[in-house]
C-alpha cells in the first residue's frame, strides 16, 4: 500500500463505503450540528489517510476504526471547549440593560448602609422594623413599645435624613468621577493642544 495512487484509491473507497454512516453517527454525537459533524468526519478521514499503512485500513476494516476516531475527536473538542471560558459575541453586550450595573448597585448599597449608620438609633430601629423586617406600623409600634403615631413620625424624619445623606454621597461620587474623566486629566490641562 506504499504506492500513493493505490493509497488514494483505497481512501476513496473507504470514504464512499463509510461516509454516510459515519456522518449520521457523528451528527448524533454533535447533537445535530451538521457543520461540526462534517468537520469531524473530514478530520477522521485525514487521520485515516495518515495511518492507512499502519492499520492496513480497507473499506471493509475501516468502519470500526473510523467510528472510534470520530468519537475521540468529538470528545477532545468537548474537553477543549470546557477548558476555555465561554465565548460571548458582542451582540450580547449590546442588549444588556444599562440599569443592570452591579457597581452602581454595590455603591448604592454602601450609601444606604452609611445613611442607616448615620441615623440616631431610635430612627434606625424604626426603619429596620418597617423595611427590613417588613412589619406594619402597628407591629413596629408593638415591638418597640411606642405609639403608632411616633413610628410614623420617626419613619418620616429618618427617611428624610437618610435621603439627604444618600443624595450627598451620590453627588460626591459624581464629582469624583468627573474629576477622573480622561478629558480633564492634569496632563491635558497643563499641555493644551
Amino acid at each position: 500500500m506504499a504506492d500513493p495512487e493505490n493509497r488514494l484509491g483505497t481512501l476513496e473507497r473507504v470514504y464512499r463505503a463509510n461516509y454516510p454512516a459515519l456522518l449520521t453517527y457523528v451528527q448524533k454525537l454533535t447533537l445535530g450540528d451538521i457543520a461540526k459533524a462534517e468537520d469531524v468526519v473530514q478530520e477522521a478521514m485525514v487521520r485515516a489517510w495518515k495511518h492507512m499503512n499502519r492499520y492496513r485500513l480497507t473499506p471493509e476494516t475501516a468502519r470500526p476504526w473510523l467510528f472510534a476516531v470520530a468519537k475521540r475527536i468529538v470528545i477532545d473538542q468537548l474537553r477543549a471547549k470546557a477548558a476555555r471560558p465561554i465565548e460571548m459575541s458582542g451582540d450580547w453586550m449590546e442588549f444588556r440593560p444599562a440599569t443592570d450595573n452591579e457597581i452602581d448597585r454595590a455603591l448604592d448599597a454602601l450609601d444606604a448602609r452609611h445613611a442607616l449608620a448615620s441615623l440616631p438609633a431610635h430612627h434606625r430601629d424604626v426603619l429596620v422594623n418597617l423595611y427590613l423586617r417588613e412589619r406594619t406600623t402597628e407591629e413596629t409600634a408593638a415591638a418597640m413599645g411606642i405609639p403608632p403615631g411616633t413610628v410614623k413620625s420617626r419613619a418620616h424624619h429618618a427617611l428624610r435624613t437618610a435621603r439627604r445623606v444618600m443624595n450627598r454621597a451620590g453627588q460626591d461620587r459624581n464629582q469624583a468621577s468627573s474629576r477622573c474623566s480622561p478629558a480633564t486629566s492634569s496632563v491635558e490641562a497643563e499641555n493644551p493642544a
